[in-house]
């Protein structure tokens, strides 16, 4: 079957209809139950590094029962800070930049972190994906958030061609029109996860099938 040219516009419509069944993409489901500030979703998306939604999100809420301002968890030792989140990837690591940061924002910032990229990257353990993610949720900046649902949906399209996250990132930039540049993560996560999935992805029932070119699929459903 031949396949039609790639229209972005209408993936999109049709993409969130089709995540309306699944769990949000975990900052942005932080953000509607009231963790929407630029530090909480900043901390929020360290704690998602490298661990499943499904244990970051209850882990950011345990985290920000005790503490949601950066005044607040700084006056929280290490210790104490690593005993709230013990089910995330390096959470030891974790719980000491998390001070870090609070202390900084409260120290340096007049307990506010502001909505500036540069600032946000500059604290360990902090990159392009959770400043962005943070700056695009909370900040409503137009920015791109890859992970690696993002990254592989978009290739496996053929809507970019590149190797890594990062390198989507900026080949995003410059293809995808800008009022879906924070949406993309929001559908895609959950898009990724249950359609579109890494191994034997679900490409019979998906609704952009007749415009993806399938890049690397060598089994699907």
């Amino acid at each position: 079957m031949e396949k039609q040219p790639f229209e972005i516009d209408i993936a999109m419509v049709r993409i969130r209809e089709a995540v309306q069944p699944y769990p949000k993409a975990a900052m942005f489901e932080l953000r509607d139950d009231g963790f929407g500030s630029p530090f909480e979703q900043l901390i929020a998306c360290m704690l998602s590094v490298r661990t499943r939604d499904e244990v970051s999100l209850v882990t950011a809420r345990r985290l920000f029962e005790v503490a949601r301002t950066p005044d607040a968890m700084a006056d929280l030792t290490p210790g104490k800070i690593d005993a709230l989140v013990p089910d995330v990837t390096f959470h030891e690591r974790k719980a000491a930049q998390i001070r870090d940061i609070a202390i900084r924002v409260r120290d340096d910032y007049d307990n506010m972190l502001p909505c500036d990229a540069e600032i946000m990257q500059s604290f360990a353990g902090i990159g392009p994906k959770c400043a962005n993610l943070a700056l695009g949720i909370a900040c409503g900046q137009q920015r791109i958030s890859v992970d690696i649902h993002v990254h592989r949906v978009t290739n496996r399209w053929g809507y970019v061609a590149t190797n890594t996250p990062e390198q989507t990132m900026t080949a995003l930039q410059k293809t995808l029109p800008l009022e879906y540049w924070v949406e993309i993560n929001e559908r895609l996560v959950p898009f990724g996860k249950h359609v579109c999935t890494g191994t034997r992805p679900k490409c019979s029932t998906c609704p952009v099938l007749e415009m993806c070119r399938q890049v690397g699929v060598t089994g699907h459903r």
